[in-house]
């Protein structure tokens, strides 16, 4: 591809009323209003002491503006214009600058968070029911819990501080704020968010789990998970209120155990003719022996946890064992094998390797991290600690919607990346045209994803609504 030289004497102008560059928005801000957003803002989300008094007035449009801005890819207050460009107001009605945006977000305080947190609980349900979302969700499920550290700079952050975060692989102080998030997913669906509670950096990784984890098995609920529910996590919530909630809710549990004596010991209990291989998925096999190349064996016992609580729980404690290589010098043969012990404690039903197995797919919700930090919470914009926490949950409720909509598109894109489907579904320039009184949205010839972005459409749009037409 080269540019001719001819275009060094052409002239840019940013004139036209008629194009659009988010296209796309217009069936996905249309799922999320077939799902409820607006009616779900309206109901449960009430600002009425504020400190400019316009600033609360419609707030469904506010939230939903946001929502639209973020799905366009603006990852702050300031992006948020990319909804008033060209033709956007003709595709859209209650269209508001970022400043009115702002203003409206540092009203929030911790109970209208609450309020908002509520209505991304009932509208990921909603969307479950419009669109698909979760395929299999009635016979088992899996929920998801896991922290994060999002840094921030400067002085004037409410809540920000010191915690502890892995860079490379190494533990590393860094000041920021830690979303904490629960996940749900399906052996077919790709996960979305249950919930997201903003918390100080220097708060414990742990800190309000219990009760994220029973709203998370409400939600699944009343998604549609009639099936089995299964909680993982790692050692920060391997504690008793964790396990506790599980256990009231009717969910089953999978959860990491910090090593302590009891563990300690219960792992040496272990005869040595318990452990087996695991066939991890993509395991390698030797070719002349046929014998896998990883090392790892697992093995479980019957385990009493929390004894030192009035509850304990009696479980099983299942411990996959690594080699240690690093305790072979210099290439010589080791004279006894030294072994890495991984416990996890579970009431899961399933034989010991393939509840290893389902346990180690916990690091699924990494990806819905990937997605969120590669895109609306790359900042977290404002200065005031509740506005912060209104857009991590407008943040969880964008990437609901966004794998709601990719559902409704292609396979491919029900599992894709929140970048590819802003890029190839709802950044698609456009322009509006009006023959014969019909609204016509022409996009580009040969755009590659036309066949799966009609799909959309006409999965979203129902014969009866009317839609525009798309040309």
């Amino acid at each position: 591809m080269k540019l001719p030289y001819g275009w060094s004497r052409a002239t840019p102008v940013f004139d036209d009323q008629n194009l659009v560059s988010c296209a796309g928005l217009v069936p996905v801000m249309a799922l999320a209003e077939r799902a409820g957003l607006s009616e779900l803002v309206d109901e449960r989300v009430a600002i009425r002491t504020t400190t400019v008094r316009s600033a609360a007035a419609n707030p469904a449009g506010k939230l939903t503006s946001i929502i639209a801005g973020m799905a366009a890819g603006a990852d702050c207050i300031d992006d948020l214009d990319v909804i008033r460009s060209g033709g956007m107001r003709r595709l859209f009605g209650g269209v508001y600058a970022p400043a009115t945006l702002g203003q409206f977000l540092r009203e929030f305080t911790h109970g209208h968070c609450m309020q908002l947190a509520s209505v991304a609980r009932a509208h990921l349900v909603n969307l479950v029911q419009a669109s698909g979302l979760l395929p299999g969700i009635e016979t088992q499920a899996f929920i998801d819990i896991d922290s994060l550290l999002r840094p921030v700079y400067g002085h004037a952050k409410q809540g920000a501080s010191f915690g502890h975060t892995k860079i490379a692989g190494r533990q590393v102080l860094r000041r920021g704020l830690s979303p904490l998030a629960t996940t749900i997913s399906t052996s077919q669906g790709a996960p979305v968010v249950a919930g997201i509670r903003l918390r100080a950096g220097r708060a414990g990784s742990g800190k309000g789990a219990a009760s994220m984890v029973a709203e998370a098995i409400a939600t699944t609920r009343a998604a549609g998970a009639a099936g089995e529910i299964l909680m993982r996590g790692d050692s920060a919530y391997g504690n008793h209120a964790v396990v506790a909630a599980c256990v009231k809710a009717g969910a089953r549990f999978s959860v990491v155990l910090t090593k302590n004596p009891a563990v300690t010991a219960a792992i040496a209990s272990i005869p040595d003719d318990a452990w087996t291989p695991v066939h991890y998925p993509g395991a390698v096999t030797d070719p002349d022996t046929g014998e896998l190349i990883s090392d790892a064996e697992v093995a479980e016992t019957e385990f009493t946890a929390f004894t030192s609580t009035k509850h304990p729980v009696t479980a099983r404690l299942v411990v996959r064992r690594v080699r240690d290589r690093a305790h072979d010098q210099a290439g010589d043969q080791e004279l006894f094998p030294v072994w890495r012990h991984h416990p996890f404690f579970t009431n899961n039903t399933e034989p010991t390797a393939q509840a290893d197995i389902t346990h180690r797919r916990h690091a699924i919700i990494e990806t819905v991290f990937a997605d969120l930090i590669d895109g609306p919470l790359a900042h977290l914009p404002s200065g005031r600690f509740a506005a912060n926490s209104a857009w991590a949950i407008c943040a969880a409720i964008t990437h609901n919607l966004l794998r709601a909509a990719g559902t409704l598109t292609s396979p491919r894109h029900a599992a894709a990346r929140g970048a590819t489907l802003r890029r190839q579904i709802v950044t698609v320039p456009a322009r509006i045209a009006h023959p014969q009184r019909r609204t016509v949205l022409h996009l580009p010839e040969h755009w590659p994803w036309a066949e799966q972005w009609n799909t959309l459409w006409h999965n979203v749009f129902r014969p009866a609504t009317g839609p525009p037409h798309v040309a």
